[in-house]
């Protein structure tokens, strides 16, 4: 379980660089829009991918750290929703996983 929990830190470290770097562009530290009309409306819809991603990474950070948690209580392996042990295999393909597969595809046939 070691290995999982630096990898899954490892990926915290990832995550908060490209947050960086997506807080970066949103305050337009590489500066202004440009005065073209058509340049300023990629750069904007440029600004809504960017904001769309940082979305994203943060909800990933957000699974991440839970499942760390779970790790330092000695629950990394245990699936939170039906207390069954996660298959190895699947927390190697997706190490923040803190849900079966059982459970995942319940979850996603209930968002439907």
């Amino acid at each position: 379980m070691s290995n999982r929990k630096a990898e899954l830190e490892t990926l915290i470290e990832d995550l908060t660089e490209r947050l960086g770097r997506y807080e970066a562009h949103q305050h337009r530290e590489s500066g202004a829009l440009d005065k073209d009309s058509v340049e300023q409306a990629q750069q904007i819809q440029n600004d809504e991918v960017v904001d769309s991603l940082e979305t994203e990474t943060r909800a990933e950070l957000a699974q991440i750290k839970s499942a760390l948690e779970r790790i330092d209580h000695g629950l990394g392996d245990v699936c939170e929703v039906c207390d069954e042990t996660i298959d190895p295999r699947r927390l190697q393909v997706l190490p923040y996983t803190t849900v079966c597969i059982a459970c995942a595809e319940n979850q996603a046939d209930t968002q439907e």
